[in-house]
Order: C-alpha cells, then structure tokens, then sequence
C-alpha cells in the first residue's frame, strides 16, 4: 500500500510551524508519508477558510486531521496508521476524548464507511464515559440504515464481549440495526449474567416489528 499524502497549514510567524515542515519533509524523504503539499495561509487564507481551520500548524495526513505542535515520532506513527481502520479508530477517539464531536460526525457523513472505525471505540472497555457516549451518538445517527447493518455481525461479536459495558452497547445497537439478523444475538443475550445487558437485549428485541 502507498503511503499516505500530508497537507501542511501553516503561517510565516507561527513559531511551532517549521519544526512541524521539517518533521514531515523528514517522513517524505524515508518514504512514511508519499507527498507533501505545504499552504502558507497568510499567502492563500481560501484555503484554511475552505477547511475550517483557524490555527496553525495543522496537519491532514490520509484522512486524519491534527491540529497544533506534533513531534516527528508522533506524526510517523500516524502516518503508519493513516488509512487504516485502527487508525481511523484512534483519530475518532482522540476527537471524543477531546469533546470534537462534530468532526467525527462530519468524517463520517462525508463517508458513511468510516462508522466501522468506531466499533473499536464499542469494543474498548477503557474508553471514557464521555468517549462511550460519543461513540453511541456517532452510531445513533444510522439507526435502521444500511450502513449500520453491514456491522451487524460485528456488532454480534462484541455482544459476547467479556466486559459487560460492551456487551450491554452492542445489544442497544443491535437493536437499532432493525435487521432481522440481529434476533439470534439478542436472543443469547435475554439471559445473561448481567441485569443491564438482560435489560437491553430485551428492549432492543422487543423494538423490531413483528412480522
């Protein structure tokens, strides 16, 4: 697989700016990152209006987006990751944590295929309450969609989760799926060990329309 291209946004007085061009110049040359475009954005501001930036330095490496000062080994590793699902996974997590709700929203419905990276946000029993929750309004916002049906048997899986957090989210997403697919793994799920998941399962089974 090629390597990821990076866009650079900077401006002539940031101070942090140039270490930042120098660190991705470095990754361009040992082949980690496959082309880099540089936009000063005192010279083209167009650019940085077009993608809502408002601080410098700003980088875009594959789909993900960073903002602010990065280190060469950090930059590296994400340009590893760029476009890769554990990548993509990483970056949603990162604006969650961040309370950057509506930039992974607007990655997402700019390509619906992205909703898959957030599974292993569901999957990921040390993930905050407020990067949980994030990750359920990302998932709610395709409730009885093809998109989120194509994850059903994903989500399956992680309904027989060891954490009984994950296994009571995916039960709730299972539900909203609408697919019939979903019945059997909600099924195992009516009598598990815990209540909440119990609980969830029944209420998502209860939710499909009897036919």
């Amino acid at each position: 697989m090629p390597a990821s291209d990076a866009l650079l946004l900077l401006s002539t007085h940031c101070p942090h700016c140039p270490t930042v061009l120098a660190a991705l110049a470095d990754l361009v040359k040992q082949g980690a990152i496959g082309r880099l475009e540089a936009v000063n954005l005192e010279q083209h501001p167009e650019v940085g209006q077009a993608l809502g930036v408002r601080s410098v330095p700003w980088v875009r490496i594959g789909r993900i987006e960073l903002a602010g000062q990065h280190g060469k080994a950090e930059l590296a590793e994400w340009a590893a990751k760029a476009d890769s699902e554990a990548g993509i996974a990483d970056w949603f997590h990162v604006l969650l944590k961040e309370g950057r709700l509506p930039r992974a929203q607007a990655a997402i419905e700019a390509d619906p295929t992205l909703l898959a990276a957030v599974l292993p946000i569901v999957g990921n029993p040390e993930a905050s309450l407020n990067v949980r929750l994030g990750a359920g309004v990302l998932i709610e916002a395709f409730a009885g969609s093809d998109t989120l049906r194509a994850l059903l048997p994903r989500l399956g899986e992680l309904s027989q989760h060891t954490d009984a957090r994950v296994r009571a989210d995916a039960c709730h997403y299972l539900g909203l799926t609408g697919g019939a697919a979903a019945k059997p793994w909600l099924e195992a799920r009516v009598n598990d060990a815990d209540s909440d998941v119990r609980e969830i399962a029944a209420e998502s089974l209860a939710s499909f329309s009897v036919t």
